[in-house]
């Protein structure tokens, strides 16, 4: 994977390629290292830095014990849930759906042990595999990808 220039990001199987390669080599690349059959999630950079360009997350609540959150989807949905999702309700969420930009699902959930059960079944109710990164690490991408775009 050197040859495609890949930057390991810290997030368990976060990754930036910074070589110029079609998706399709190296979902294939990845495939084979893994010993293990899963969905590889893929993302242009173009659609990382557009997401973290602005602040999704500006009028929601925030502190210590909210968690923002993307989940990144393995295709579009061709139907969208209304939003915002809440889950278990409105008035006593653990984690809320705030909005679904193209494959990236931006939510919150509360810092508490019912909030991660509740991530699980967001690919249940969307109907596609998901996988689930902190706001934190998307910046984190978004912030390699602009500085590699600038060199």
């Amino acid at each position: 994977m050197a040859n495609f220039g890949v930057v390991n990001i810290g997030a368990v199987g976060t990754f930036v390629v910074r070589e110029d390669v079609s998706e399709s080599v190296l979902r294939v690349a990845i495939a084979k290292k893994l010993p293990f059959k899963c969905e590889i999630m893929i993302c242009a950079a173009r659609d990382v830095i557009k997401l973290a360009s602005k602040d999704p997350f500006a009028r929601q609540p925030s502190g210590p014990d909210i968690t923002r959150f993307v989940n990144v989807l393995s295709k579009r949905l061709r139907e969208p849930p209304p939003l915002p999702l809440s889950l278990p309700s409105d008035g006593d969420w653990l984690l809320k759906i705030i909005a679904i930009k193209g494959r990236f699902v931006l939510g919150l959930y509360r810092r508490q042990m019912k909030a991660i059960s509740y991530l699980g079944k967001i690919e249940k109710r969307l109907g596609v595999p998901t996988t689930t990164r902190n706001w934190n690490t998307i910046e984190k991408v978004a912030k390699i990808l602009r500085q590699d775009s600038q060199d």
